[in-house]
């Protein structure tokens, strides 16, 4: 849509002065700029519908957007993903992953992921006890569970801070941490120690009219950071 401002006001180069069509384009980049961000993006669709999806109404993961299209050209395929929170990412996750285990506090919640994803997802509810902040349930559904490494560990729950020692358990050699709203919690304290390496990715997020930060976390090498990653198509228009 940018562009197409531009092209639009082309033909004015050539019968107005600059001090007279420069500050018209300008204006017009200012205003149709965000326009173009909330539908291209699907974050007006998220905002009215009070759930993270694309333009086309599919589930989009409540990362920041900068932290989705890092993600989104890579390839999951055979990958075992465990995610401490679910809801949009949790169907996101399905269609890319072999396996997804999904924990969630919320009991309504976890029933609408359930009744909304396939075979491949293994979705538990498990209530929050507020006054031990025990996450030895969750353990133990790892351990009952036929995975004991994980590919990729998404922390957006509650216990986030309790629940970082848990991730890097059961990450693989070369896996990933990916944690939400990290500029929230104490997760750079939290990594301190443990010889890893993070990048943050801030933005905005599907329906949220603020900005927050996702960050992926790993130790040593990580499937995520190739330069044979794919990079994403320019955008036409």
């Amino acid at each position: 849509m940018t562009s197409y401002i531009h092209k639009a006001f082309a033909p004015l180069k050539d019968i107005l002065p600059k001090g007279a069509w420069q500050p018209l384009r300008q204006l017009g980049t200012a205003l149709f700029t965000p326009l173009r961000f909330a539908f291209k993006t699907g974050h007006f669709r998220s905002s009215l519908l009070g759930k993270a999806c694309t333009p086309d109404g599919e589930p989009q993961p409540w990362y920041t957007y900068p932290a989705i299209d890092f993600l989104a050209p890579r390839d999951f395929t055979g990958k075992r993903v465990l995610e401490f929170g679910g809801g949009q990412s949790t169907l996101w996750w399905s269609k890319r992953a072999a396996r997804v285990v999904t924990v969630d506090s919320d009991a309504d919640w976890a029933a609408y992921v359930r009744a909304n994803v396939g075979s491949n997802v293994e979705v538990h509810h498990v209530p929050i006890d507020r006054t031990t902040r025990t996450v030895e349930p969750i353990r133990e559904i790892i351990k009952n569970s036929s995975v004991e490494k994980f590919d990729v560990i998404v922390i957006d729950g509650h216990l986030r801070e309790e629940l970082v020692a848990l991730a890097f358990d059961h990450i693989a050699p070369n896996g990933a941490v990916i944690m939400d709203n990290a500029e929230e919690y104490r997760f750079v304290e939290l990594l301190r120690g443990r010889n890893c390496r993070r990048v943050d990715f801030f933005g905005f997020v599907p329906g949220w009219s603020m900005r927050s930060c996702t960050s992926i976390a790993w130790v040593n090498d990580c499937f995520l950071i190739s330069a044979d990653a794919p990079m994403p198509a320019p955008e036409v228009g």
